[in-house]
């Protein structure tokens, strides 16, 4: 099969591109190319004329889609407009990568992917125009929505955790923000996967269990040996940043199972990340 990979300098275009060995992979990602770019992307994308999209580039800084909500627009809605339109036009289906942000974090249980969406802040706002443009733009496509991923290298939440252990001797972690803490290895598998069956449709990929910010902090320190630090629960209200996120938003992964594609508990998944 021939695919394009947008996004394939980033943390989930690394884990999935030995996983697409066997296919022929075309990478889409900056400086070279630009998905808010509609002409140069629609030529490149025509040039190649992929079977398949996948699309997880976006822009991920939560904080950044706050402070510059237009910005957030442009690059994870328009830009998503134009990688479908691009997809349209070669007959392609796509693949795009959503998140938990959404929905607005008043559930009592963990969202299904039939769940009303209302997102809160700018970036799941950006991400729900993604999603409608991919399901009004295009028949053939999977939206994969995920949340709180960690991948090796680069910023991450439990990287941040023993930075700030080892140099503070304490933490403050809110503990009223819940979610799937979700390895990107795992995520990059359940797409390589879900791209076999040709099941189109919305998906939740996440690790199995849910979880506040204050049990993801508590359980690096433990497995990372460092349960003696002590760590404070901070309200959600009490941290200061630019976005508000949702204050409980895991996600249930009911459609992907079906088809047999499941996820370990987010402890198992975190405990091989730190080992690595």
């Amino acid at each position: 099969m021939r695919m394009v990979l947008t996004g394939h300098k980033g943390q989930l275009g690394r884990a999935l591109l030995p996983l697409l060995a066997g296919h022929e992979v075309a990478g889409v990602d900056l400086p070279e190319y630009d998905i808010t770019d509609r002409g140069a992307l629609r030529a490149a994308i025509r040039d190649f004329r992929p079977d398949l999209i996948l699309h997880p580039a976006a822009m991920t800084d939560v904080e950044g889609c706050a402070r510059d909500p237009d910005l957030a627009y442009r690059v994870n809605g328009m830009g998503t407009q134009n990688v479908a339109l691009a997809a349209a036009e070669v007959g392609a289906e796509m693949l795009y990568v959503s998140t938990n942000e959404v929905f607005d974090g008043q559930a009592t249980e963990p969202y299904h992917e039939w769940a009303p969406r209302n997102p809160i802040n700018a970036y799941g706002r950006s991400k729900l125009a993604g999603e409608w443009y991919v399901q009004n733009l295009l028949t053939r496509f999977f939206i994969v929505r995920t949340a709180w991923l960690y991948a090796p290298g680069g910023r991450n939440f439990p990287h941040r955790i023993l930075q700030l252990a080892d140099e503070r001797g304490s933490l403050k972690v809110v503990a009223d923000e819940v979610g799937n803490p979700t390895y990107v290895v795992d995520l990059a598998r359940a797409i390589a996967a879900l791209i076999e069956t040709h099941a189109y449709g919305v998906y939740h990929a996440v690790n199995a269990g849910a979880a506040s910010r204050y049990d993801f902090a508590r359980e690096i320190l433990r497995l990372s040996g460092r349960e003696s630090i002590p760590v404070e629960p901070l309200a959600l209200a009490e941290f200061q940043r630019a976005s508000t996120p949702p204050a409980y938003a895991p996600l249930a992964n009911n459609a992907a199972a079906a088809l047999g594609i499941t996820f370990r508990p987010w402890q198992a998944a975190l405990a091989e990340f730190l080992s690595a």
